[in-house]
């Protein structure tokens, strides 16, 4: 039995916290407020990460220390570089493997597939804390302090995930209402299930031959905004879906008094075209396939 701690019960930290718990494994699940899934094996602490001297002390013994924190959105730039930071230290001290929940930020805006081998060039303030992060983490690996690795996933599916689909549109189509998202309602879209995180997640840990580098998490083929929305509205029984373009204005008003919808207005061009994550590289390592999209979709729709 091995000792694996995790930072953050989100959904992908729970997951993660499920998966090793249910094949046996110790695992230390640290939050704020001792939060967590209820399982054997799964001891949850309520404990601040940001602390360098505590998250050292927690993950002493470990073989693999998980980040799937996630601070609040518009929090990013003051609250990740110290939990960044206290990452590293509890990592180089306890020798155990930093694996990170990333995302697909760092690489801005693209216009192809996105592969691992793409330079990181952020186009906005949180995709340059998400690659500082990164830097950071793969500067302290190749020095030979710490190893790591990171797994990338792109907007999640799953029970309580919180995206703008999943707060603007899922909850309105359910319901037989209009939901509406600043979006190219019909544009290709990746959406990665937070088990497939957890999975790649786990499989990345147990390799060294995975530490150094980034992969991007198994995700099935894209689906559009509007395509998502049908198929969750057939799956749940609920009246076919209506979904409309919401103006771009609509969400700059929005931000005035909302400072989660204020963020989302730089992060807007992942909506506004294509956005695909090429995945296969995790798949032929780890012979992990993806999850189909309407299992995905089922357990969102469950919540």
């Amino acid at each position: 039995m091995s000792l694996h701690v995790i930072v953050g019960a989100g959904p992908v930290g729970s997951a993660t916290a499920r998966l090793l718990a249910g094949r046996g494994d110790e695992v230390r699940l640290l939050t704020r407020s001792g939060s967590g899934p209820r399982q054997t094996g799964i001891e949850r602490i309520a404990a601040d990460a940001n602390d360098p001297a505590a998250l050292a002390r927690h993950t002493e013994g470990a073989v693999a220390l998980y980040c799937c924190a996630g601070p609040a959105y518009h929090r990013w730039p003051t609250d990740w570089p110290p939990l960044g930071a206290a990452l590293l230290h509890a990592a180089e001290k306890g020798r155990a493997v930093l694996v990170t929940t990333g995302n697909l930020y760092g690489y801005g805006e693209v216009d192809a597939p996105m592969t691992e081998e793409l330079p990181l060039r952020p186009n906005s303030v949180k995709g340059e804390v998400r690659a500082k992060l990164w830097t950071d983490a793969v500067a302290a690996h190749e020095a030979g302090r710490i190893r790591t690795a990171e797994v990338r996933g792109s907007d999640y599916l799953g029970a309580g995930v919180v995206t703008a689909f999943t707060v603007m549109v899922l909850p309105k189509v359910l319901a037989g209402r209009r939901g509406s998202l600043p979006a190219d309602l019909d544009a290709p879209h990746s959406w990665t299930y937070v088990g497939d995180m957890a999975r790649t997640l786990v499989a990345v840990a147990a390799d060294e031959n995975a530490w150094g580098r980034a992969w991007h998490a198994p995700t099935p083929p894209p689906m559009s905004v509007r395509a998502l929305a049908t198929r969750a509205a057939e799956l749940a029984g609920a009246p076919a879906a209506r979904v409309a373009r919401m103006p771009g204005i609509a969400l700059r008003l929005a931000g005035l008094f909302n400072p989660a919808a204020r963020e989302m207005i730089e992060m807007q061009y992942q909506l506004q075209r294509p956005f695909v994550l090429d995945s296969s590289a995790a798949t032929a390592a780890f012979g992990i396939q993806p999850t189909p999209a309407d299992e995905a979709l089922r357990e969102t729709v469950k919540g």
